[in-house]
């Protein structure tokens, strides 16, 4: 069987999953807190048959060898995580981190998730927690429910105006987490990560000190997806996939032509 058609299969396969993940990143356009994922791709095992350097004659060597490569795959799906641009709105609970760092939330089992998604809400409790499941903001907030308003500084100090005090009141402290390798967090869905053994362990720290973003107060992270940029790599891919195609037709035409003449 002709070594193409499998080379060439490779390439269909690679380029499909490549068209997922941008596919992917263009659903979650308008996503709040989103980041882009890209594929990385690697060449197969190549057939060395004859070795680089390898001994032509007494005084002489090959200055290079005849190695076939195997066709690619893609190995890894990679989130860049870059600044989003900023949505402004005028909800005293949605929030940004301007820099590095994550929200860290309380999930059903105990454990903690992290996301750059500030849209945050009130329980029946008044706890802070996430619009759609519901999961607390670590260290748990609770705003009371006289409450006139609700200020947050840049680095997470939560305050509030209660009725009859003139003074606003401190009734908690917003921290952000930092990994070494952000990349390396697993992307679980509702806009979270998880914790893995090449992220690093979760660091935490006040939001605009010692290298942690800060913090504005109704505004929220958009989506770092670039339409335009996605919309050009889904072209490239699809002619990658349509000229491994036509490898295939071609191979086929060989095939079909010999088997018509022996």
């Amino acid at each position: 069987m002709n070594a193409a058609l499998w080379i060439s299969k490779t390439g269909l396969d690679a380029q499909t999953k490549d068209i997922a993940v941008i596919s992917n990143n263009l659903a979650n356009a308008s996503t709040i807190g989103f980041k882009k994922s890209r594929a990385v791709f690697e060449d197969l095992l190549y057939q060395n048959i004859n070795q680089p350097g390898g001994r032509t004659a007494d005084d002489s060597e090959a200055p290079s060898g005849l190695m076939l490569g195997a066709g690619t795959k893609v190995v890894a799906t990679q989130k860049i995580h870059t600044q989003g641009d900023m949505l402004t709105t005028d909800n005293a609970l949605d929030l940004m981190i301007q820099g590095e760092g994550f929200f860290e939330v309380l999930m059903p089992d105990g454990t903690s998730a992290f996301s750059r998604n500030g849209q945050f809400t009130m329980d029946e409790e008044g706890n802070m927690v996430t619009p759609g499941a519901g999961y607390a903001l670590q260290p748990q907030i609770t705003i009371p429910e006289d409450a006139l308003s609700i200020v947050i500084s840049q680095d997470g100090e939560v305050s509030v105006t209660q009725q009859g005090q003139a003074e606003p009141s401190i009734v908690g402290q917003i921290n952000t987490v930092n990994f070494v390798n952000p990349t390396g967090l697993e992307p679980i869905g509702q806009n979270l990560y998880t914790e893995t053994a090449v992220s690093g362990s979760p660091q935490e720290g006040v939001p605009g000190l010692e290298g942690f973003g800060m913090i504005v107060q109704g505004a929220l992270e958009t989506s770092n997806v670039n339409t335009t940029e996605e919309l050009v790599n889904l072209i490239e891919s699809q002619r990658v996939y349509e000229m491994n195609s036509k490898v295939i037709s071609a191979v086929d035409q060989m095939l079909s032509y010999i088997n018509q003449q022996l």
